[in-house]
């Protein structure tokens, strides 16, 4: 399991997901001035919703390796919602005021992102091999190897 590069891709992925319920999504500067306010992803119960969904996501398909095509389209799918996500901060960003300070932790999903692609790429391709060499089996064993 571990000797495959998606595999760490995906393992990556999660961990990035993962620290996102730990991390602060921006701090708030106060009127005064003299205070500063944590603002964390888990506060806002729509992120919070995404962040488990994802990390699910994310969970099963780093687990599934054994049935390649649920973990393509659970790292596909990931994959789609992390972007959504990453979206929604984007969104998030551009509409806050001055006095917010958004951390960098709110690239991470777009990082997880790009992860999850490669991932679902290598899985692909791992598919792909198997498949052809399944394919190569069955003419030499039927006896249909050209010569």
């Amino acid at each position: 399991m571990w000797q495959r590069i998606q595999t760490l891709y995906l393992f990556v992925s999660t961990v990035l997901i993962g620290c996102m319920f730990f991390a602060n999504k921006a701090t708030m500067i106060s009127g005064a001035g003299n205070g500063l306010e944590e603002i964390r992803y888990t506060s806002y119960v729509p992120y919070l919703i995404l962040l488990i969904v994802i990390a699910f996501l994310n969970i099963l398909a780093l687990t599934g390796f054994k049935i390649r095509v649920f973990q393509f389209r659970t790292a596909v799918l990931a994959a789609i919602v992390t972007l959504a996500f990453q979206a929604w901060l984007a969104v998030d960003y551009f509409v806050a005021d001055d006095s917010l300070v958004f951390k960098a932790s709110a690239i991470f999903p777009l990082v997880a992102v790009v992860l999850d692609v490669l991932a679902a790429r290598g899985i692909m391709s791992d598919m792909l091999i198997a498949d052809s060499m399944n394919r190569l089996r069955s003419r030499k064993k039927n006896g249909k190897l050209l010569k």
